[in-house]
């Protein structure tokens, strides 16, 4: 089966979990995918069966768009939801024209140093496994992209947003970045990719409608890789 499949993440299994649910349901040995999403991230995972697996690195360099939610006030170790809650209690109260000026200033050509619990490597070492183990070593910044940023909603102390990027970026780097520089600190508190490349939320299907297919021993319809 050479397939490119558009799965509608759900919070909580992490991507190479999706890759293992495709492989079983449906008995396929080359299952991958184009672009990691974090256990607590939903949305858009783009799934590579069979001779499409070759085309992963092609895939992953698409631009992204997001739904975020920033949680002003506090950081974590992780830069999101799911870490260690530090330094909270700060001061969120902001006029949201000053909230508003802080995102503009991500807007565009910038650098960014990746988190260090990303899959970024180091001497051939994810910065995740390092980062657990308590190793601190430096990250260069990357170059990347912001080509949208724009807020949703201002619940002080939360910020909805959607921005669009270029590969590389890092949501929650970017979210702990705002927090920075409105000098209270931010995390990421929820994540949602709504597009990758081409491939779009609306033509993503869930876990369940996955298995719908199998059930009645139908095939996910086919996208081609070319």
């Amino acid at each position: 089966m050479d397939r490119i499949i558009v799965i509608d993440k759900p919070k909580g299994p992490t991507s190479h979990d999706i890759v293992d649910i495709v492989r079983r349901t449906f008995n396929i040995k080359k299952v991958g995918h184009a672009g990691t999403l974090d256990p607590m991230a939903t949305g858009v995972l783009v799934i590579l069966t069979g001779k499409c697996t070759k085309e992963s690195s092609r895939f992953s360099s698409d631009d992204k768009e997001y739904e975020a939610e920033l949680t002003l006030g506090a950081t974590s170790d992780t830069e999101d939801a799911e870490g260690v809650i530090i330094d909270s209690g700060k001061s969120t109260d902001f006029d949201p024209v000053i909230i508003k000026e802080a995102f503009r200033a991500f807007l565009g050509p910038i650098e960014q140093i990746p988190s260090a619990y990303s899959a970024v490597k180091h001497k051939g070492k994810k910065l995740y496994e390092l980062a657990r183990k308590g190793i601190k070593v430096e990250i260069e910044p990357r170059k990347i992209v912001i080509s949208r940023l724009d807020i949703m909603d201002i619940s002080l102390p939360k910020v909805r947003f959607s921005v669009a990027c270029s590969k590389g970026t890092y949501i929650r780097k970017l979210a702990a970045d705002i927090g920075k520089r409105l000098g209270c600190g931010a995390y990421l508190s929820a994540l949602r990719r709504t597009r990758s490349g081409d491939f779009t939320i609306d033509k993503a299907m869930t876990l369940d409608q996955l298995t719908a297919l199998a059930i009645s021993d139908q095939r996910p319809a086919a996208i081609q890789c070319e």
